[in-house]
């Protein structure tokens, strides 16, 4: 499609399931989705964009596996640097350095879950968003569609057809 003569159309869905039940209907019949907004995150409305589930769990997981291990050779090398005997007990009680290496998992998946959202979201990101639609950051659901002019009508049929409202200013330029 070629991007000088796209126009973007704003599609504007009362709840997340008719404007999944949407996306999935213009995929099927190729028409491209330029953005979805809304209020809030939904599960639906990823799953018919067919987002992957995201890698950050993964940060975290490494993060406190590394975090519990670095916590408890940490006391274990301070019991044994220093041999602190401590009413009779032995320098090397496992037991209480679980307790360290429980912190140091804990805080280290929180690093690791920061950084993984850093770098999968690829922040920092010094851009405006291109189409972004302030009536939907309270209770509609916008799907934004690029189609070619001459299409308009046909798009927008098919839109008040799947059930959305159709603002008439909502056609832009496809410049971004």
């Amino acid at each position: 499609m070629n991007s000088a003569r796209t126009q973007k159309i704003i599609a504007l869905f009362a709840d997340d399931s008719r404007a999944a039940k949407a996306i999935t209907a213009l995929r099927e019949a190729a028409w491209p989705i330029a953005d979805v907004h809304g209020p809030i995150p939904s599960e639906a409305i990823s799953k018919a964009l067919g987002v992957k589930k995201s890698m950050v769990g993964w940060f975290t997981l490494l993060g406190g596996v590394i975090g519990f291990f670095l916590g408890y050779f940490l006391a274990v090398f301070t019991a044994t640097r220093w041999d602190l005997m401590v009413s009779g007990k032995p320098v090397l009680s496992y037991v209480p350095f679980f307790i360290v290496g429980f912190e140091f998992t804990i805080l280290f998946a929180v690093f690791g879950n920061v950084l993984g959202l850093i770098l999968l979201a690829r922040l920092p990101a010094y851009q405006d968003l291109p189409h972004h639609v302030t009536r939907c950051s309270s209770d509609r659901f916008g799907v934004v569609v690029d189609c070619d002019p001459d299409k308009e009508n046909e798009l927008r049929a098919i839109l008040t057809q799947l059930g959305a409202e159709v603002p008439e200013e909502s056609g832009m330029d496809g410049e971004s």
